[in-house]
């Protein structure tokens, strides 16, 4: 094929840069650490993109054996030439079809097997967080990290990296074959980059903003949804379905408002490509008619340079049909980055100490803790339980008794002070090791979905099931499972659904028995319990309790007669203590606490 000998222009490199600059406190570190989990995956990766080059070489040739075919062949007349240069191109393009399928199919597997250790990752990050951590969070917002922004990704990684890879390989290689066969022809096709750089820019400072702002409504709207279904039973009592759709219809609508924006935006960058397309191939038929007039190319040039054309826009038109997820995915990502960057649990020391035989002693020296820096929620702190001793924590709502249990199972540490299990300062024992002699019975026991078998081995994992049995005919639980259609088989929903609030509890304690702990925290368990149900629980509870330090809640009289010890709290200090006879002999705080719990307490 006849080829120009017009000497060859040398385009401005500052037309390279097609996209915005980006934003290197954000892009780039999120970019990076993409590139990071890709890396893990060198082998399939570099038979990504040895097909993604093989795909870009043989998409090419293609366009180039067709004008070989007009200026050798057809304009010549030579019917033996074009049937097999036609024969050879149906093989290119044989070759061509089955290079995308192989990238394809590989990148998948490099996509899902990403995916898979970032989704693992986060999971497991989520679990070494501190209980602050969750505290300031919604649980709906947390999970449209784990699955919506990890979707993102993996959209993303399925289809733009190999987009990427193949547009830079055929970008070169056109402007390569195209500057070879015509210099002033790949100048008039050149002259839409700058047009380019200008649209794209003003598109994407834009677009990569409301994406990250789409992103963060739907977290917020993801985390309202999962409270609401959490909580419907409080909206229907309370007849809050109006207000809780008027409130669902405003998040909606700033979701739906930055979404509409992000999308319309990103929508300019095709329509921009279509139009930029048609005026390069204007272009280039205008000015390849009048070099053609002239001698200087032939025809089978202009349509090698029209198909060109073609392939240097297109993959940009691919990458910009793709900009939205891409931005979406990078935003995700982002938000992604950012739960594993939060600090995990401060680290464990690593010669903690192990508690082979715990008594159950517990001592609180002079102990201050707060949320919130500047805000104390207890203050200078100090009681001792002895083994088998029951600590009552009686006090108005916020007075510090929760802070108390949350310091005693380190699911925070305090500010000063120490505190201790069997003379050993609890921040010398890890927190797993601490636990593991620690029993908890709490006022909204929690049951997982599987069996109740399932659920009450979570207390000990390994026990047998005679154990199970044993330890649910301990808590009163054993004749109501077997009332059950698959006894203790039987299969519970989320949370527990299908069985009372009375039933869940008693198995929540039968799960507390099973583990057979040393130090026992109640939350007020019988607190919304019917009183027959209630005698259930509390008979459970006074097995559950022998010759075990127990600390308990209490809002209940016949719980916190009971103890050995009650601390009244106020304002996070401990302003009484004692047991119920002497406490009401003071005619103080708890007196008037009691009188209130029971008439009829003040005269016993």
């Amino acid at each position: 094929m006849s080829r120009s000998a017009v000497k060859p222009a040398h385009p401005h490199s500052r037309h390279a840069h097609l996209g915005p600059k980006p934003q290197v406190k954000e892009l780039v570190p999120t970019l990076k650490r993409l590139a990071g989990y890709l890396a893990r995956r060198k082998g399939l990766l570099f038979l990504v993109v040895l097909m993604v080059a093989a795909s870009s070489a043989l998409g090419l040739l293609g366009p180039y054996l067709v004008g070989m075919a007009i200026d050798d062949f057809i304009i010549t007349k030579d019917e033996k030439g074009l049937a097999l240069l036609l024969s050879l191109l149906g093989v290119v393009y044989i070759f061509y079809s089955l290079t995308i399928f192989l990238q394809n199919y590989w990148m998948v597997g490099v996509a899902q097997k990403t995916v898979y250790e970032m989704r693992t990752e986060l999971f497991a990050h989520l679990h070494q967080l501190p209980l602050s951590f969750f505290d300031k969070r919604q649980h709906g917002e947390l999970m449209s990290r784990v699955t919506n922004d990890i979707e993102n990704i993996s959209s993303t990684l399925n289809s733009s990296v190999i987009q990427v890879a193949s547009s830079v390989l055929t970008l070169t290689g056109a402007v390569a074959v195209m500057l070879y066969l015509s210099p002033v022809l790949t100048a008039v096709t050149l002259l839409i980059v700058p047009l380019l750089y200008i649209g794209m820019n003003w598109i994407t400072r834009r677009t990569r903003r409301l994406f990250k702002e789409q992103q963060r409504h739907l977290g917020e709207l993801n985390g309202f949804i999962e409270e609401t279904v959490s909580s419907k039973h409080i909206v229907k009592m309370f007849s809050r379905e109006e207000k809780i759709a008027l409130a669902f219809n405003d998040r909606n609508a700033k979701l739906k408002e930055a979404g509409f924006w992000a999308q319309t935006y990103s929508g300019f960058i095709p329509k921009l490509m279509n139009m930029l397309n048609n005026i390069s191939f204007a272009l280039i038929a205008g000015a390849g008619g009048l070099l053609t007039l002239h001698g200087y190319v032939t025809v089978g040039v202009i349509v090698v340079f029209a198909e060109y054309s073609r392939q240097f826009t297109r993959p940009l038109n691919d990458l910009a049909n793709q900009f939205n997820t891409l931005l979406s995915a990078i935003a995700g990502a982002e938000r992604v980055f950012d739960i594993l960057d939060t600090e995990k649990e401060e680290e464990e020391k690593a010669e903690g100490i192990r508690l082979d035989e715990v008594r159950g002693d517990i001592e609180f020296r002079n102990v201050s803790f707060s949320y919130e820096k500047g805000n104390e929620t207890i203050k200078q702190v100090s009681f001792k339980a002895n083994q088998g001793d029951m600590v009552a924590l009686v006090g108005p709502t916020g007075s510090g008794k929760t802070t108390i249990i949350n310091l005693l199972s380190r699911f925070y540490d305090p500010d000063s002070g120490a505190i201790f299990v069997d003379d050993c300062n609890t921040a010398d024992i890890s927190r797993q090791e601490l636990r593991k002699h620690m029993g908890f019975v709490l006022q909204d026991s929690f049951l997982f979905e599987g069996t109740i078998k399932e659920n009450i081995r979570y207390g000990r994992l390994e026990a047998t099931d005679e154990e199970v049995i044993e330890a649910a005919k301990s808590a009163n639980a054993h004749t109501f499972i077997m009332k059950l259609p698959d006894g203790y088989e039987t299969k519970l929903q989320h949370e527990g659904t299908g069985i009372s609030q009375g039933q869940r509890q008693l198995l929540a304690i039968a799960r507390a028995i099973l583990a057979d702990p040393a130090i026992l925290i109640l939350d007020e368990a019988t607190s919304s319990i019917d009183t027959i149900t209630e005698m259930y629980i509390q008979e459970a509870l006074s097995r559950l309790m022998e010759d075990r330090t127990t600390v308990v809640i209490a809002h209940r009289l016949n719980t916190i007669r009971q103890a050995d010890q009650i601390l009244v709290l106020n304002q996070g200090r401990i302003v009484e203590r004692g047991n119920h006879e002497e406490l009401i002999k003071k005619q103080g705080q708890y007196a008037g606490y009691a009188g209130s719990l029971s008439p009829t307490a003040l005269k016993q």
